[in-house]
């Protein structure tokens, strides 16, 4: 059984144990703090699977994810903001899988890590363009986010910044970026398919690691407390820091 699985991905036993505890520690960030699992997966195995086999990988499990949050975030989510973001979204994400399935692959991992490296910075140390709070600000967000989804699978780090930019309330950012995921992986699909980037082999892996992601996003839901909000933030961000750092150490040397 577990040999037919690790076939079905068609990763050495190695790198699918660590794609494993990637995909956990992913779903663990996500449930509670609502944003982070590509990030997560993108810095930690870019170096294991190019970003275009990784691309639908996370958008399957970005897909299990959000269907599992999805309750919580109609709830509290800023449907307006919501919509803007995601047809912004829509446009950028072909010009993104454009660019990620014509450049050299090696230079794709780069620059997603890049991506990756320069969104939690900004996050991190709570870098706010007061342009990004307007109603410009809003679609351009979602252009940039479908861009970075279609590079690196990050649109939802895009779109934390663009919350962060308009101060809202933290449990209106988490239900806003779950919102923002769940609806996007619709017209998400419709180019991943176009570009024949989900195969058939992006499906089982994505599919045989479902149960993990799902797991922990079920502990991470879990541990979410809104008092603590901002402690969980940081922590993710300066795991992601030390990731992309640690990715972008072994892509240069």
């Amino acid at each position: 059984m577990f040999d037919s699985l690790i076939h079905l991905t068609g990763l050495p036993v190695q790198s699918f144990a660590i794609a494993v505890a990637a995909v956990f520690t992913a779903g663990l960030v996500r449930g509670f703090a609502g944003f982070g699992l590509s990030a997560i997966l993108m810095a930690s195995i870019v170096t294991i699977i190019p970003p275009v086999e990784l691309i639908p990988i996370c958008y399957i499990l970005e897909g299990a994810a959000s269907i599992a949050m999805f309750r919580g975030g109609m709830k509290d989510a800023d449907m307006t903001v919501v919509w803007g973001l995601v047809i912004g979204s829509a446009i950028g994400v072909p010009i993104g899988l454009f660019a990620t399935t014509t450049i050299d692959p090696e230079l794709s991992k780069l620059i997603a890590l890049l991506i990756i490296f320069c969104l939690t910075a900004a996050q991190l140390f709570h870098i706010r363009p007061k342009f990004l709070a307007t109603k410009m600000g809003l679609s351009a967000s979602g252009v940039t986010a479908g861009i970075a989804t279609g590079l690196a699978s990050v649109g939802g780090m895009v779109v934390a910044l663009y919350v962060l930019a308009r101060r809202a309330d933290a449990k209106i950012m988490r239900a806003s970026l779950v919102m923002f995921l769940f609806i996007g992986m619709f017209t998400s699909l419709v180019y991943l398919l176009l570009y024949d980037v989900m195969n058939l082999q992006a499906f089982w892996r994505g599919v045989i690691l479902s149960p993990v992601v799902l797991v922990g996003v079920f502990l991470g839901s879990l541990l979410f407390r809104p008092s603590l909000a901002h402690l969980y933030k940081r922590v993710c961000l300066l795991l992601l820091i030390s990731l992309c750092l640690l990715g972008l150490g072994r892509q240069i040397f």
